[in-house]
């Protein structure tokens, strides 16, 4: 590993730090970086989010992808705890959390926004991000592109359904144009130019090593994004810290809960483990940047479930970091265990 894997989880946490203390002293600057969006999506963060996914794409191999099908049980397990198991238990963790243990410590108001921004966030599986997590846990990156590709297609018929039963309304404004912005930014944009450039460098020696030499520039792109995300709300942060940790509980919850699941299911259909990590992760993460437009569009800047998606960026970074080093550290025992022969580095 790079000393920025290495050491990922300190340059996350000085990020943040650093965020907030921009966001803080320019605060002009990170007014000017909000401003920069289509459709609902910050173009500068789907720049980064883009030189993160790009090294991942150079090592699709299309000839690979029929492959795909002999592997069902990853794609199934993917499926299964994104739409018929995550949503419902984040929303049901909310709701025991902000009307019964904390009931004490928020008004009833404020609860049911912070409940609203939790289900948001637990219906809006990962598109980008995945791909780093997968990257950093040497997932199969032909499969995970498949898997999110699957899990976008349906998340374009699956998310407005499931929001709008959860929070128990009728109708819901969806901004459709942010959804596919992003599928074309994050996925399609950084596939095509993955596929073009093997196609140029041709040789396998070659694309290894034209990976070895961007890969770093996947992890820049990472904490750069932190920065700018921490600089746009690091202000609510300072100003409420204790509902911060009230929101961070069901998520940590959530998220550990989702991927012990996932981790388990693959472990025992015996999926190989560079579908089995990818595979755990996609339902951990989140797709914030869905959650946090959708929060915006239906409550307003500063409602409580705007303010709960963010937590949820807080949340998500180190437990992801966290959840890649346990997947690494149980790479040759899951293998072993199923009977499968041990991956290579």
């Amino acid at each position: 590993m790079s000393i920025f894997e290495r050491y990922l989880t300190v340059w996350i946490a000085l990020a943040m730090v650093a965020g907030i203390v921009i966001g803080s002293i320019a605060p002009s600057l990170v007014s000017a970086i909000a401003a920069a969006e289509m459709a609902s999506v910050n173009l500068v963060v789907a720049v980064l989010i883009w030189a993160m996914v790009y090294p991942m794409m150079v090592g699709v191999d299309p000839s690979s992808l029929r492959d795909v099908v002999k592997q069902p049980k990853g794609l199934a397990i993917t499926l299964i705890v994104n739409w018929l198991i995550k949503p419902f238990t984040m929303a049901a963790l909310g709701v025991l959390f902000f009307e019964v243990v904390f009931a004490d410590l928020i008004a009833p108001e404020d609860a049911q926004q912070y409940i609203a921004g939790l289900i948001l966030l637990g219906a809006a599986p990962c598109t980008a991000m995945v791909f780093v997590w997968s990257q950093l846990s040497r997932g199969d990156e032909s499969y995970t592109l498949l898997q999110v590709s699957v899990n976008d297609v349906v998340m374009v018929f699956a998310f407005a359904p499931i929001v709008a039963f959860l929070l128990g309304v009728t109708d819901i404004a969806v901004p459709w144009e942010t959804l596919v912005l992003s599928v074309i930014l994050f996925v399609a944009l950084p596939l095509g130019a993955g596929l073009w450039t093997r196609t140029r460098l041709g040789e396998a020696d070659r694309i290894e090593a034209f990976q070895t030499r961007v890969k770093p520039w996947s992890i820049v792109g990472l904490i750069t994004t932190v920065v700018i995300l921490f600089g746009l709300q690091g202000q609510v942060i300072l100003e409420d810290p204790q509902v911060i940790a009230l929101i961070a509980v069901p998520i940590l919850l959530q998220s550990y809960g989702i991927f012990a699941l996932a981790y388990a299911a693959a472990y025992a259909l015996k999926v190989p483990h560079r579908i089995a990590a990818p595979c755990a992760l996609i339902g951990t993460s989140n797709f914030f940047e869905l959650a946090v437009a959708v929060a915006i569009s239906l409550f307003g800047l500063k409602s409580g479930a705007a303010l709960a998606t963010v937590v949820g960026v807080l949340v998500e970074v180190p437990v992801m970091l966290s959840l890649v080093a346990f997947a690494n550290r149980t790479r040759s025992n899951f293998a072993s265990k199923q009977g499968i022969e041990p991956e290579t580095s």
